[in-house]
């Protein structure tokens, strides 16, 4: 087990250095490093060349075979001494052993009934879906990552708010021992305060966990080391950003979306699969060619041990007659797909306005929150300083001035919420909208 000196342990510490982070350089981080957006573009890679591949099958093909084969030793083919006439045996077919063919092919579908075109649009919608689906795949990693940063942004704020909250709590046990000391207050009146710091201060530990688990989370979001000690440089500046009406959105979600575009894609592909479906009522003709170097050539009489050339074209047209309604089964399935992909749609388009919509009362609702929150904040100081200021004059019991040092902890977490919900608020409305 390697031991480090206490030394070295502090230099680290202190010569450890931040990472300054912006919420747009936290996007672009979480985008370059992302597995699973990696993992979604291989996918529309592989969708891309599969539909490369379809639309290649209504292209002429050409393939070359060679082969070489040993005969077993037959008898030639000859016409025996006697027959007509002949004094002596005449070879006229002489036994070749060794074969040799070198066949080029070409063929060419000439109609398939649309099953070739059909195919290659089926692999097209596919691949421009899935190209969608990268897309969306990206929009919610950026609202993720938009999330993360800004819960980390809220706890620190937080933190800061409770920190101030016990640094009065501490001034206000060294008042209260102090009046106690002089007989002005109670121990019992001690006890009170000495109670609500400890409750400051367990809170103030508990949120000091929470700023390294949100640390945590923005790291694990960005695709960073857990460790990674991260500078938030981004504040909320409360300038919100102007959207237009609820309608407007609306119907830019349904053009923007890509959920909607890839589900709209593969109604498309649903469309074409019931054509694919009924290709099998159609003919299918292909049209063939062949280039035949062979030793012997079967074609060439009398055979002889030497290389010759031959060629041939054909059409061939093949036709179901009779598939005991295998086609129809067929296409009552692709047009049952199709219904679901139209259905799927439908549902979507109800989901995306109740998404929109959502989002757009919140951010009207998170407008007014940070107004009431931050006319909180200014009673709840001016009730402190108030409070405090008869307390130390005696004009004040201790309860209240323990009540509006909660008053006023609670307005700040208030505000703080208000500002960072509001900032969630308008990045969940903009992944809404297609933005």
């Amino acid at each position: 087990m390697k031991r480090y000196s206490p030394l070295l342990l502090i230099a680290q510490m202190i010569f450890a250095q931040q990472l300054p982070l912006s919420v747009e350089d936290a996007v672009k981080t979480g985008l370059e490093k992302s597995k699973s957006i990696h993992a979604s573009l291989m996918r529309v890679q592989m969708a891309d060349a599969k539909s490369s591949e379809a639309s290649t099958l209504q292209l002429p093909s050409v393939k070359f075979n060679g082969s070489y084969a040993r005969l077993s030793e037959v008898p030639g083919f000859e016409i025996p001494a006697g027959a007509f006439g002949n004094p002596v045996p005449i070879l006229l077919s002489p036994a070749v052993l060794n074969n040799y063919n070198l066949r080029l092919s070409v063929q060419q579908p000439l109609f398939t009934g649309f099953r070739l075109e059909r195919n290659s649009d089926i692999a097209d919608y596919s691949a421009q879906a899935t190209q969608k689906d990268y897309e969306k795949d990206k929009s919610e990693l950026v609202y993720n990552i938009k999330n993360a940063y800004w819960n980390l942004s809220r706890v620190i704020e937080l933190q800061k708010v409770v920190d101030e909250n016990v640094a009065q709590i501490q001034a206000h046990v060294k008042d209260v021992q102090s009046m106690q000391a002089q007989g002005i207050l109670t121990t019992n009146d001690v006890l009170k305060v000495q109670v609500q710091l400890s409750d400051a201060q367990l809170r103030q530990i508990d949120m000091r966990n929470n700023v390294q688990l949100a640390r945590i989370a923005l790291n694990s979001t960005l695709g960073l080391p857990l460790d990674t000690e991260i500078l938030l440089t981004s504040t909320i500046t409360n300038q919100p950003r102007l959207f237009s009406d609820l309608h407007s959105m609306t119907v830019q979600a349904f053009e923007r979306r890509p959920e909607m575009q890839a589900m709209a894609f593969r109604v498309k592909a649903g469309d074409a699969a019931v054509s694919l479906a009924q290709s099998n009522w159609w003919p299918q003709v292909y049209l063939f060619g062949n280039y035949l170097s062979a030793r012997p050539n079967q074609r060439v009489f009398p055979t002889k041990d030497e290389f010759r050339d031959t060629w041939d074209v054909s059409v061939s047209l093949s036709f179901d007659i009779w598939n005991w309604g295998s086609t129809v089964h067929q296409t009552d399935q692709a047009r049952a797909q199709l219904a679901q992909a139209e259905d799927g749609l439908a549902q979507l388009r109800d989901g995306v306005v109740l998404d929109v919509t959502r989002n757009y009362l919140n951010v009207s609702r998170g407008k007014e929150r940070i107004v009431v929150a931050e006319q909180g904040v200014k009673q709840a100081e001016e009730n402190y300083r108030a409070t405090n200021a008869k307390f130390k004059q005696g004009l004040s019991v201790n309860s209240d001035l323990l009540d509006a040092e909660v008053a006023l902890l609670q307005a700040k977490t208030n505000y703080t919420q208000s500002l960072v919900d509001f900032e969630l608020a308008q990045a969940a409305l903009e992944r809404a909208i297609g933005e």
